[in-house]
């Protein structure tokens, strides 16, 4: 199985290096796209820097700017189409996804799930270094999510999915509307609705400890109205 992890970034020179050195070190041979919206703190760069130590695996999209967390997975799901990956796994530079889990993900992917979700909310809460009032935003906007499309995964924000090849073709990525948080949400629910068999995987979620958070008001309230529309939207296959 031909696989890539794609890390979108804005503003993470302080992970970028330890987390390309961490992931070339894995077993399983995961190939690593760095989606990176114009950092001004030099990631593009530093990527750049590392890139002929792997010259195969280590790969570099840069965009003008800050488009969007979903557009960058929307960019990157196509790059990978086109270069034939058969597993696409989407992971934060923080650290707060511990790289070690892709090989557990790889292989719920291997073994029958179409999607998988590293889930913090499967077997209770496992969640550390959280402020009480992020916890409880995130735990209760994952069964705000159930209660309005009744799709059964536990953690509905999850930024930390792998998805099979076939998912990502049969899924019209011009039709996905969110581009904040929201888009993850909107992912594993078109996957769902299309028929595609989604499995949690538990994983325990650290908080960062360098760089800054990329959450806003304006991402929560797209997710929020965004989901209320999900269940009336028309689900169909991209256009050939």
């Amino acid at each position: 199985m031909k696989k890539l992890v794609v890390i979108p970034t804005y503003n993470e020179i302080e992970n970028i290096s330890i987390m390309i050195a961490k992931v070339m070190s894995l077993e399983g041979d995961f190939d690593l796209l760095i989606v990176d919206d114009g950092s001004p703190d030099g990631t593009a760069s530093a990527v750049r820097e590392l890139q002929p130590q792997h010259p195969d695996r280590l790969h570099l999209l840069e965009r003008s700017g800050k488009l969007g967390l979903g557009t960058a997975y929307l960019a990157a799901f196509r790059w990978a189409l086109e270069r034939d990956y058969d597993a696409v796994f989407e992971m934060d530079c923080d650290f707060s996804h511990n790289p070690d889990d892709l090989k557990r993900l790889a292989t719920a992917l291997g073994t029958g799930c179409d999607v998988v979700v590293g889930s913090r909310y499967a077997r209770g809460v496992n969640v550390i270094n959280w402020p009480m009032s992020r916890l409880l935003i995130s735990y209760f906007a994952s069964k705000y999510v159930w209660v309005v499309t009744r799709m059964p995964v536990n953690d509905a924000t999850a930024g930390f999915v792998g998805y099979r090849r076939e998912v990502l073709e049969r899924i019209d990525l011009d039709r996905v509307r969110m581009i904040g948080y929201g888009f993850q949400i909107e992912m594993k629910y078109t996957a769902w609705r299309l028929g595609f068999k989604i499995e949690e995987v538990p994983i325990v979620f650290v908080d960062r400890t360098a760089g800054t958070s990329k959450m806003s008001s304006g991402i929560f309230g797209e997710a929020f109205w965004g989901v209320l529309r999900l269940p009336f939207r028309k689900i169909s296959r991209p256009r050939v």
